[in-house]
Formats: C-alpha cells, sequence, structure tokens
C-alpha cells in the first residue's frame, strides 16, 4: 500500500487520496509510527519484507525467496538442490531486442499456467536433474539438482518486476544454463494452444520463464517455539503461505483469492474471524495493491486499498467488536512499491497498533505523512512482532 506522493493526485499518495474509515479509525485510536522491514543490504523483496513482519532477521534465516515457496508447494529442498522462483513473462521484440513487456503475461489464469508449465515439463525430460513445480498464476518453481553454476563468483539473477520496459539482455542470469533454459521456453511456449487463444483474444502471451529469487533449503523456528502461541495464515500466493507453513503456522485456502484485485476480500475476513476461534495470532496478507503498483495503475491501486478497507478490515474489525472479547490488531504494509518506479522500495512503512483495551485519541489517519508525523521508528523490522505481541 505505501507509495510516494503522485503528481497525478495532486502530490498525495494513493492512502491519503482512498476512502480508508476503518484503518483510520484504528490508527486515531492507536499507535502510529514508521518501520523499516528492509534490513540495510537486502534487496527490497516481499520476502525480506514479510520475514521481518514475521519476526524473523534476515540476517540469520534469510537463504533466498525460491525455498520459501517450495515450502508451500510441498518441494523438499536435498542437499545440492537449488531452488528458483519462475515467472511467466511476456517478452516483445523491439528496435534493438527484447524488452520485459509484463513480469506476469497478462496475470495469465493459474490453469492457463499449468498448461504451459506441463509442456515445458515434458521438454525438459532429457534433463531429470531440472523439475518444475505448478504454483498459481504466474508463479511457479524449478528446481536444479547438483547444480553447478557456469558462473564464475557469485550467481545472479534479476526479479522480473524491476525491470517492466527495460531491455532484458543486461539484466539476465549470469549463469548459461539459465539463459539457455529461458531461450527454449521461448520455443516450446510461442505456438502453444494457450498462447494461440490469448492471441486472438488480444491478451498478452506467456512467451518464456524467467528464473530468479534462488536459494537453499532454511530452517526457521516456529511462533510456538518461539512465543508459545498458535498462528494461522491466509494468502493467496505461495511466498507468504510457505514463510507461514515455516512458523508453524496453519494456512488457510480461500475460495477465490487470487493475489490480484479480484481477489475474494471478504473470504478472507470470514476466514480470519474462524480462524481466531482457534488461533492466537492471524496474519491476513493481500496482495493487490502490490500487483496494481507493479502495473502503474493508479486507479486499481487505490480501489484496492478501499476494498481492504471495507471488506477485510471492515469485516474483521466489526466481527469481533460483536464479541466483546479484547483483541489487537497490527496493520501495516510488508515494502513500500512505488507507482513511479513499479518496483519495491527499502523506504520504512507506516504501521499502526491498536488494543481494544487500551484506546488513545491521536487523531491520525493511516498514511505515510501522519507515520512519519507521529515521531516513533523502529529500526530493526524484525522487532515488530515482538513489540506487538508485548504491547
Amino acid at each position: 500500500m505505501a507509495d510516494n506522493p503522485i503528481k497525478e493526485l495532486s502530490d498525495k499518495t494513493p492512502l491519503e487520496v482512498a476512502h480508508t474509515p476503518h484503518m483510520d479509525r484504528l490508527t486515531s485510536r492507536g499507535t502510529l509510527g514508521l518501520v523499516r522491514t528492509v534490513k540495510p543490504g537486502f534487496p527490497p523483496g516481499s520476502d525480506i519484507a514479510n520475514m521481518s513482519v514475521l519476526g524473523l532477521d534476515p540476517n540469520i534465516y534469510y537463504t533466498g525467496r525460491a525455498p520459501i515457496e517450495a515450502v508451500s508447494m510441498g518441494v523438499d529442498l536435498e542437499e545440492g538442490d537449488l531452488a528458483f522462483r519462475i515467472n511467466l513473462v511476456t517478452l516483445a521484440q523491439k528496435e534493438t531486442g527484447l524488452i520485459m513487456e509484463d513480469y506476469c503475461a497478462g496475470h495469465i489464469s493459474s490453469q492457463e499456467a499449468r498448461e504451459l508449465i506441463d509442456a515445458l515439463k515434458d521438454s525438459l525430460k532429457q534433463n531429470p536433474e531440472i523439475r518444475l513445480y505448478h504454483g498459481i498464476e504466474y508463479r511457479h518453481l524449478m528446481v536444479i539438482k547438483g547444480y553447478n553454476s557456469s558462473t564464475k563468483g557469485k550467481l545472479k539473477t534479476t526479479p522480473p518486476h524491476d525491470i517492466t520496459g527495460e531491455y532484458v539482455e543486461e539484466h539476465l542470469p549470469t549463469d548459461a544454463l539459465l539463459k539457455r533454459l529461458i531461450q527454449d521456453s521461448s520455443a516450446v511456449l510461442k505456438d502453444h494452444r494457450v498462447n494461440i487463444d490469448r492471441r486472438k483474444q488480444g491478451k498478452r502471451e506467456a512467451t518464456a520463464i524467467w528464473p530468479w529469487g534462488e536459494g537453499k533449503a532454511c530452517t526457521i523456528p516456529t511462533l510456538q517455539e518461539e512465543y508459545g502461541i498458535k498462528g494461522a495464515m491466509i494468502s493467496a500466493v505461495d511466498l507468504l503461505k510457505g514463510l507461514g507453513m515455516l512458523r508453524g503456522m496453519e494456512i488457510i485456502d480461500v475460495p477465490g483469492a487470487t493475489g490480484w484485485i479480484d481477489t475474494n476480500y471478504t473470504g478472507k475476513a470470514h476466514a480470519a474471524l474462524d480462524a481466531l476461534t482457534r488461533a492466537d495470532l492471524v496474519y491476513v496478507h493481500v496482495e493487490a495493491p502490490d500487483e496494481a503498483s507493479h502495473g502503474g495503475l493508479i486507479k486499481e491501486k487505490i480501489d484496492a486499498i478501499e476494498a481492504f478497507d471495507r471488506m477485510v478490515v471492515g469485516t474483521i474489525i466489526t466481527g469481533l467488536e460483536s464479541q466483546h472479547l479484547p483483541f489487537k490488531v497490527l496493520l501495516m504494509p510488508d515494502h513500500p512499491t512505488p507507482i513511479a518506479t513499479r518496483t519495491h522500495s527499502s523506504d520504512p512503512v507506516p504501521f499502526a497498533i491498536y488494543d481494544s483495551r487500551n484506546t488513545r485519541n491521536n487523531n491520525c489517519r493511516f498514511s505515510e505523512k501522519d507515520a512519519k508525523k507521529a515521531g516513533l521508528f523502529i529500526e530493526e523490522g524484525h522487532t515488530i512482532l515482538k513489540r506487538f505481541l508485548e504491547f
């Protein structure tokens, strides 16, 4: 949700423009501040940021994004295995080369993506050390067993959402095998039935895979082991589900949860209320504002923020208050995704903590500007969970 002031919004952020009465009410009666969720020296990814929100120091526990998603998919990594997140992307020919036209292939559906991944699996039958696994929409997994990089020095890959509209040549993986896999995938996908149908419908095609987020297996303490509490995770994306599983949380799949602006917001809220009958802590994650930001879609981002406020926050708070039991809420983005850059930022994010037993009156809204004015700043983002639990 967090962003920078946008000229088209009279130099306000989407959070400042959006109608968010429920988040604002919690904020005005709680504690507001800024927290740095992306530790200096780490890339501003959702993996690093959400690890921080879940109370994990990336310096200790981070091994890469893909191993976390592998956990969600039920893929066990063995010693020597290297996991990669692979996106189905749209690469387009321009004057002097290929550009990253779309990091998500027009938000291709999970069913269409499954057919394409199956076709790629068939093409790799002669390479049993390379395995592909289905994910959600454009997000999938590749594991290379006994991986040995041809790269002299450290392997480097680039998140595709960081290079939208840019020529891909200088952003290709530094490893020859990965470059060849991208090239070979293009040949397999070019005239696949799914892409032919999408072409006829004027939709963006999935023209290649793009590997990134590599890493090896990681071990993380559970919430029960660290804090003695039970947790539940509600998200449409494998990264958050994987983090939840590593934290020992119950993973709740909500029908219609897509990770896009058409997600089942209300379904997530009702699932959260139900989960709180058996769990101490429920983490509700909504991807839509981030996806709209990656697309440079101002209206859609504002719509997603308002839908989150109305259907998720509003529904959950109304449900909790009707039970007449004490509760606490931590409200925050994982990281900023500015519309202007269409990618993640390391800047601090606003957070609000509301405790129904100890309400305040600070006359603030949930926004970047008000959070900065509040004067409270937490440098070590991974301490936010402990602060919340002890608040």
